[in-house]
């Protein structure tokens, strides 16, 4: 059973369940003006991962006729056979009750905006197939990341810094859009819809390095609603830093560094933001 449960957890990366998880607690924070309820937190962070495990599961359930037949996915969890359907969608059920169950113990807020939170996330997994703004419709998703960690603890929706919603949108854009070239070749074969199959793979650079200009202006207008102070934006800098240091890193015509650039960088901007926003409040 451990191993069954390694082989799941592992099929929908669960350890990335970092990208979104600072932001929500950005959200919670900042709602709070400081360290929110031990029992708030850990609902948070139920919330998170129900539904992160539910949106992933589903996506690899939808998803693995093509995972099968592109050479790079063809020995994902379900394709290969290590998983079965009926194990996945066990596990996304699961999910999906643990993320309602956290919701309605938080607020009556929480709970009302749950099933659009979702299933927009779920949403997401089927936009492949008819629009290359699949990314955009990702980046929204995640940009209620931050949004559900504020009304986890405030209950309504007022004074919320909608500008770090925004700014989650664009920074997820991006880095999809650039993950999104490893099958750019595959999509346009299969019919399936990415910026990079319909821009081709260095316009899609270039897109996604706008998506994070805008994502960097947004965290800094994030401080000025917010008013933090100096130690945020310097988070703010850092995390600049490594979005730069993404697209150094990784060309066009040379993927083989994607790797670093999307699960590394990531990890550390949100974490960076998060911490920042820790400091400013707590001093």
């Amino acid at each position: 059973m451990f191993k069954k449960v390694a082989v799941l957890l592992e099929m929908i990366k669960f350890k990335l369940t970092i990208f979104a998880m600072p932001f929500a607690f950005m959200g919670a924070f900042l709602a709070a003006d400081g360290l929110p309820d031990g029992k708030t937190i850990l609902l948070v962070i139920l919330a998170m991962a129900g539904a992160r495990t539910c949106a992933m599961g589903f996506n690899r359930i939808v998803d693995a006729k093509f995972d099968g037949a592109n050479p790079r996915t063809a020995e994902r969890a379900i394709p290969s056979g290590a998983v079965t359907a009926l194990e996945a969608w066990s596990m996304v059920i699961i999910a999906g009750l643990l993320f309602f169950a956290a919701a309605w113990f938080l607020n009556p807020l929480t709970l009302k905006l749950a099933p659009f939170a979702l299933s927009l996330t779920l949403f997401y997994s089927l936009t492949k197939r008819f629009t290359s703004f699949c990314h955009l419709i990702l980046g929204v998703a995640l940009a209620f990341s931050p949004l559900g960690g504020w009304v986890a603890v405030q209950g309504s929706l007022q004074s919320f810094p909608w500008a770090l919603s925004a700014g989650v949108l664009f920074w997820v854009a991006g880095f999809d859009t650039v993950y999104a070239c490893l099958d750019a070749d595959f999509d346009k074969k299969t019919g399936l819809h990415s910026l990079p199959s319909r821009l081709g793979s260095r316009n899609a650079f270039r897109l996604a390095a706008v998506f994070h200009t805008i994502a960097f202006c947004l965290f800094i207008l994030t401080g000025i609603q917010a008013q933090l102070n100096f130690f945020y934006y310097i988070g703010v800098a850092f995390a600049a830093m490594a979005l730069c240091y993404q697209h150094w890193i990784v060309d066009p015509d040379d993927l083989s560094r994607i790797q670093v650039s999307f699960f590394s960088m990531n990890g550390f901007i949100s974490l960076a933001l998060f911490l920042a926003t820790c400091l400013s409040l707590f001093t």
